[in-house]
């Protein structure tokens, strides 16, 4: 598959803003009550989304919608089991903490990217990358590692392998139409998880799944349209800096006040960040031809 133009740079800056969005949308889960039901509030999530994206989905009149649906049902079905930890994640730990494990994903996508599709590693970012590990590790604290932490660490495993699979799906569908099929196509199995859990509908818990939803939407799309038009480990150091985002958001919400080792971790991953942003803008205006 062919992929579009785009920079380096501008692709960043486009996961910085979705990584940004996408922290509202773990704030609002947060809001859920405990002993919430998991599998009702991630079905609800489904719907919502097919009823959101339907209507962009004919807009594109000439694609086939239900074409080569091979990899739809792969993503579909990884985003499912990645959305059910996501929720006892968030809910078992504070907001900065989860976000900074949700983003070992880029550092996950280096080598899947190199096993998948034989991206080239460059050193630099692989450097950025093992900085920004490092900071992780000082923000999370290994020793204080416990279940929600390890659930938080399969969601960032869902969350590279779908990023990755972006390029197995036809390039013909639109962003809208991708997000639509990845939901669409969970929803089965979604709904039989619900009905195994046989809980009472949460009218509570469907407004949150609306808001959510609509972030993570948003978030999700602009990974869509970014990862089919830059290779992965040129550009998913960006997806770190949704971390400033939850450390605001986590005081301000929810009163979670950031330790030192919070700053110092998030030091080593933005700075080396600011420095491969420009790198390798650089490089891409240097390598496109001058008319």
């Amino acid at each position: 598959m062919i992929m579009p133009k785009m920079s380096v740079g501008f692709a960043m800056i486009l996961l910085v803003v979705g990584n940004m969005i996408a922290i509202l949308s773990d704030a609002l889960i947060k809001e859920l009550p405990d002993g919430a039901a998991v599998y009702q509030f991630v079905l609800l999530r489904q719907l919502t989304a097919v009823l959101m994206l339907l209507p962009f989905c004919f807009l594109n009149k000439k694609t086939k919608l239900i074409s080569k649906l091979k990899w739809h049902f792969v993503r579909g079905y990884i985003w499912l089991f990645g959305a059910v930890f996501m929720v006892l994640s968030i809910q078992a730990l504070p907001l900065a903490t989860v976000n900074a494990i949700f983003y070992t994903a880029p550092l996950l996508m280096l080598p899947l990217g190199f096993l998948f599709y034989k991206d080239r590693l460059t050193a630099s970012s692989i450097v950025v990358a093992m900085l920004g590990f490092v900071g992780i590790l000082i923000i999370v604290k290994p020793t204080q590692i416990n279940m929600g932490a390890i659930f938080a660490l399969i969601v960032a495993l869902t969350m590279a392998t779908n990023n990755l699979l972006v390029r197995k799906l036809p390039s013909n569908h639109t962003v809208a139409q991708t997000l639509f099929l990845t939901n669409l196509v969970g929803i089965p199995l979604g709904l039989g998880l619900a009905i195994w859990e046989n809980a009472p509908l949460s009218w509570y818990a469907l407004w949150i799944a609306a808001g959510s939803n609509l972030f993570i939407l948003i978030y999700a799309g602009i990974c869509v349209l970014v990862y089919r038009a830059v290779e992965a480990h040129k550009i998913s150091s960006a997806e770190y800096t949704g971390l400033l985002g939850a450390v605001f958001i986590g005081i301000v919400w929810f009163h979670e006040i950031p330790d030192i080792s919070l700053l110092i971790g998030s030091a080593l991953i933005i700075i080396p960040l600011i420095w491969l942003a420009t790198r390798e803008s650089v490089k891409y205006k240097r390598s496109v031809p001058i008319e």
